[in-house]
């Protein structure tokens, strides 16, 4: 919150030097880039779920085939990097589809759910979704609000005939620097609280026969963070993180197609 409020500070003293209504003068790169967030900012007010990110890619998509195992990957950013080369790809030659958006909450991923997974008629919906909630991206959440983005999001696809696979969230960690300065992840995303999310989303998929895909128990560290090999900034993982995430995601998405568990 303290670093939201010294941008918002920044941004508005920017923004009064942009538009001539205060003497000092900023420099152009600080104009430019106030001007594109607050662009940014508009296109978020307009489309908070951004359903138009996807929307020309669903449309494009046909009709999955009765042999088809087709796969939707709903989540934040680590779901929307893993389409980028530099990690291996997005599962090469495999029916699945990335429906990744970075930095997006489960109340978001709730309102695009029916666009971005029903629509497409996958076998199975892979949810990875929570760590930004814990970060209060959209704003402050509770563990139920939480809960409740995610049971729903589970009941649509059951009554749409789509196996659940529920991922865990993965550690963070304080290892990573950047210009000289430790990056603090665990003040916005508390290891405790992300152990606590991924013990109840365990629990929930057990009862309610739903896979659960544990990506946390291999990728902590003996210290209970995020292992500094798999990461570069403790947060988002790299080309070693995905390379562990890939067969553990097979995986599950074979146990789910076999008997749902």
């Amino acid at each position: 919150m303290r670093k939201q409020h010294h941008l918002l500070i920044k941004s508005i003293t920017v923004i009064l030097c942009c538009f001539g209504w205060v003497a000092a003068q900023p420099s152009a790169a600080d104009c430019t880039e106030v001007k594109t967030q607050l662009k940014q900012a508009e296109t978020r007010l307009k489309d908070w779920p951004q359903l138009a990110r996807y929307h020309d890619a669903n449309a494009k998509e046909t009709p999955a085939m009765k042999t088809e195992a087709r796969v939707v990957f709903m989540g934040d950013s680590i779901t929307d990097s893993w389409q980028n080369p530099k990690f291996g790809g997005f599962f090469p030659g495999k029916p699945y589809v990335d429906r990744g958006i970075s930095g997006q909450t489960t109340p978001q991923m709730l309102l695009r759910f029916r666009a971005d997974v029903i629509a497409l008629h996958p076998r199975v919906v892979v949810i990875l979704a929570g760590t930004n909630d814990l970060a209060g991206n959209t704003g402050p959440m509770s563990f139920e609000a939480i809960e409740d983005n995610l049971i729903s999001m589970a009941e649509l696809a059951k009554t749409n005939s789509i196996k659940v696979v529920l991922a865990s969230i993965l550690p963070i960690s304080d290892y990573e620097q950047r210009d000289g300065k430790p990056i603090i992840r665990t003040l916005q995303r508390p290891p405790e609280k992300i152990k606590a999310l991924n013990e109840w989303m365990k629990a929930y998929a057990a009862k309610n026969k739903l896979t659960y895909l544990d990506y946390y128990s291999a990728m902590i560290d003996e210290k209970g963070f995020l292992k500094d090999e798999l990461s570069e900034d403790g947060l988002h993982p790299n080309e070693k993180g995905y390379a562990i995430m890939s067969p553990l995601a097979e995986a599950a998405i074979a146990r789910a197609l076999k008997n749902g568990k």
